[in-house]
């Protein structure tokens, strides 16, 4: 603790940084980990439904179980059943471009903790360097102390630790928001082959009557 404390007291100004880049990591970590609970859904579930109102035919059906699931895979279900409803013959295109703005949505933020994560170890770093700097210049101007040489290595290190401490917790998280992404992705993926089977089973039917007639 005594050692901390001395860190603090003389290094302040390098680790400052790190300590900034600690709160931002703490902010963007609460923020992402709340907005992604209050998205999720069970897709599972979700899915049936809508197949169910699109086998009928019922789109107002569909966008009302869209609507009622809420979130961003219902944002995206609904953007859907608009784009089914108005335009098939370009619903994969359109819908892409759907899922690409809510993954923006999702990802919002996470370049920070991937930042962060590859900065803070080399801000540790370079508070290391300087208090190892400082240290051979005190002992250059008293003479050898073996404690005070001790106590500046010390101190020293304290940055390095603080600057892994925070890039190790920073990429954690990212990986794991990561994860979380792609995982909706995969949603919105599922939800694609739903309303695209419906669409080509449509285009089969046209053929089918077409080449009766």
């Amino acid at each position: 603790m005594e050692l901390l404390l001395h860190s603090i007291k003389l290094d302040w100004p390098v680790l400052l940084p790190i300590l900034v880049c600690s709160i931002l990591v703490a902010g963007v970590v609460m923020n992402r980990a709340l907005f992604y609970k209050e998205n999720k859904r069970d897709v599972v579930l979700f899915i049936p439904k809508i197949q169910r109102e699109l086998a009928k035919n019922n789109l107002q059906a569909a966008e009302r179980v869209a609507q009622d699931c809420g979130g961003v895979i219902g944002e995206v279900t609904e953007e859907a059943v608009r784009i089914f409803s108005e335009q098939r013959k370009g619903f994969s295109r359109s819908f892409d471009i759907a899922a690409a703005l809510a993954t923006r949505k999702l990802e919002s933020h996470l370049t920070i903790l991937g930042t962060i994560g590859g900065v803070a170890p080399f801000l540790g770093l370079f508070g290391t360097v300087v208090r190892i700097l400082y240290t051979f210049q005190d002992l250059a101007t008293q003479g050898n102390q073996s404690a005070a040489v001790a106590m500046g290595i010390g101190s020293a290190l304290i940055a390095t630790a603080f600057g892994l401490g925070v890039a190790i917790v920073a990429v954690i998280f990212y990986n794991s928001f990561q994860s979380i992404v792609k995982h909706y992705e995969d949603d919105f993926n599922l939800i694609k082959l739903l309303f695209l089977s419906f669409v080509d089973s449509e285009d089969e039917t046209k053929k089918a009557t077409s080449a009766s007639m």
